[in-house]
Parts: structure tokens; C-alpha cells; sequence
């Protein structure tokens, strides 16, 4: 996709919402169903994806781990993002890779011990780039990436996640 085209297909979004700023507030949304075992059945849209325990808690491994899931949907965000402000910014990115690894201390999640944190410590995500871009253009392409990333920029400004229930007895 050239600049011109990603500039036609978000100007008239762009505008009407800066017309009517509450059309721009979407709620994405996720289901899951309880699966066999110790696992949940995740409809991602695309595919059901069944997501279990990672082995370090007892899982066998056949199941995605929801830890893996959150730095794909990063890697995910990262990569469209970084494609869409290369396009924006006439950088041309002859490919590329994404990648996301984070440190957890399975000792918090499996209540060993209370000190030990209950999910992710540090996360880094990386961009390997195939480009003839300047160092400057390569860095202004990173800074926006980092900024328009929703995932990003949610797992580093977190938000508030109201847990709601339902009983049915």
C-alpha cells in the first residue's frame, strides 16, 4: 500500500471523528468457553484457539499459554503498526521481524511465594528491519510505532480491568 492510499482510506475516518469524537470509542470485545481440562476455547475471529496451562504450572504443552498470547497479540500490534507508519511516513521496509519475549516467575502464579510477582516482570520487544532508511527516519519510525501501538501502550500505561461475574444456579 503506497502513503497516498493509507492517507485516502483513514482521512474520512480522521475527520468524522474529530466531527463526533464519541464515534471514535469502539469496544473490541473476546469469548471464551470453559474446554476440557484446565483449558478455555478462545474464538480469536480467525481461529479457536485452546488455551491451557504452560508446562511450568503443569501443562503438557498442547495448548497455547495465554502469556505467549499476549506478547503475539504485541508482536501483532507492533508489527501492523510499524507497517502502517512506514507507509504513512514513505518508508519503504523491504521486511522485517518482529519479536517479544518476556520473564515470568512461576513461583507467583502457582502461589509459592508471595514476593515472587504474579505475571510478567519485564517484557522487551524487538525490531529487526530490512531498510534503507536513515538512522533518523529509523528511529522517528520506532518512536511513532511505540506510541500508536495500542497493545504497547496498554501494557505499559495499564488500564483499569473491572473483573464483572454471573452465576447460574
Amino acid at each position: 500500500m503506497k502513503s497516498e492510499e493509507l492517507r485516502n482510506l483513514q482521512a474520512p475516518l480522521k475527520e468524522k471523528y474529530r466531527e463526533n469524537p464519541e464515534e471514535a470509542i469502539i469496544t473490541l470485545r473476546a469469548q471464551g468457553q470453559i474446554g476440557e481440562g484446565v483449558t478455555c476455547r478462545v474464538d480469536t475471529g480467525k481461529a479457536l484457539v485452546e488455551a491451557g496451562l504452560h508446562p511450568a504450572t503443569g501443562g503438557n504443552g498442547l495448548a497455547a499459554c495465554s502469556g505467549d498470547m499476549l506478547l503475539e497479540a504485541l508482536v501483532a500490534c507492533a508489527g501492523v503498526t510499524l507497517k502502517a507508519v512506514a507507509t504513512a511516513l514513505e518508508i519503504e521496509l523491504r521486511g522485517g521481524t518482529i519479536s517479544a519475549e518476556g520473564d515470568l516467575d512461576f513461583r507467583g502464579t502457582l502461589g509459592v511465594s508471595k514476593e515472587a510477582p504474579v505475571g510478567f516482570s519485564s517484557i522487551r520487544l524487538n525490531f529487526d528491519l530490512d531498510t534503507d532508511a536513515s538512522e533518523e527516519q529509523v528511529a522517528t519510525l520506532l518512536r511513532l510505532t511505540e506510541r500508536f501501538c495500542v497493545v504497547k501502550q496498554t501494557i505499559s500505561n495499564p488500564t483499569n480491568v473491572d473483573v464483572l461475574h454471573n452465576v447460574k444456579s
